[in-house]
């Protein structure tokens, strides 16, 4: 959910070579380290980490489902193939923090189904009131989510810079293509939307419950 180059990501989050890996009497225990910042699974703030992971998982999936109710209704119009550029990029968002969720074993939020289906009545929603509509949803849930990475940005700043060096890079580069998703919304007329502010704030509003439940439950 809902914010370029898709093409370094991958590189951010490969296993140094000859991780550590211990086995202890009473079971298989693995030390997981990033090739540079020396996150394992023994030192990171597991609270910390644990939400920040859960709760973008969530945020990328919800986008995705918002993405493939607009393409659903605007997909053989003018705008779709804009409309698929940024569901491409949201694709390799999702799919990186379904790899971190295994690297850090962390548990998908329960609230997936709810996401899948509200996510998809939303981006349909606003579709069918135009392109303008679907643009409008954009913008809203696109400046949500940039707000919220800036958020965990300033945490894990606060954590640990040198630690955390390689998650930041990471939750940086997303929150800088939603924020070019945002401002492809309003290149695309989204303002013209039947009463924008009303629209915005009211999925703005959706967004701060759907991350708040989705970082606890």
């Amino acid at each position: 959910m809902s914010c370029a180059g898709a093409a370094a990501a991958p590189c951010l989050w490969r296993l140094r070579p000859g991780a550590r890996r211990s086995l202890s009497a009473y079971g298989r225990r693995i030390i997981v380290r990033f090739r540079s910042s020396g996150m394992t699974l023994d030192n990171i703030n597991r609270a910390v980490v644990d939400r920040i992971i859960r709760v973008d998982h969530a945020g990328e999936y919800g986008a995705n489902r918002i993405y493939a109710g607009q393409m659903a209704v605007l997909g053989r119009t003018s705008v779709g193939p804009v409309i698929q550029k940024m569901w491409d990029q949201e694709k390799d968002h999702l799919k990186k923090f379904s790899e971190l969720m295994v690297t850090f074993r962390v548990r998908p939020t329960v609230l997936m189904p709810f996401w899948n289906v509200l996510g998809f009545a939303l981006g349909a929603g606003t579709a069918l009131l135009g392109k303008e509509g679907a643009m409008a949803c954009t913008v809203a849930v696109e400046e949500s989510i940039a707000h919220h990475y800036n958020n965990q940005i300033r945490k894990l700043m606060e954590e640990d810079p040198e630690k955390y060096e390689e998650l930041l890079q990471v939750i940086k580069k997303f929150r800088d293509e939603e924020l070019e998703h945002h401002d492809t919304g309003l290149e695309h007329d989204a303002e013209l939307a039947p009463a924008y502010a009303v629209l915005k704030s009211v999925i703005q509003a959706g967004c701060k419950v759907a991350i708040y439940l989705s970082e606890r439950l």
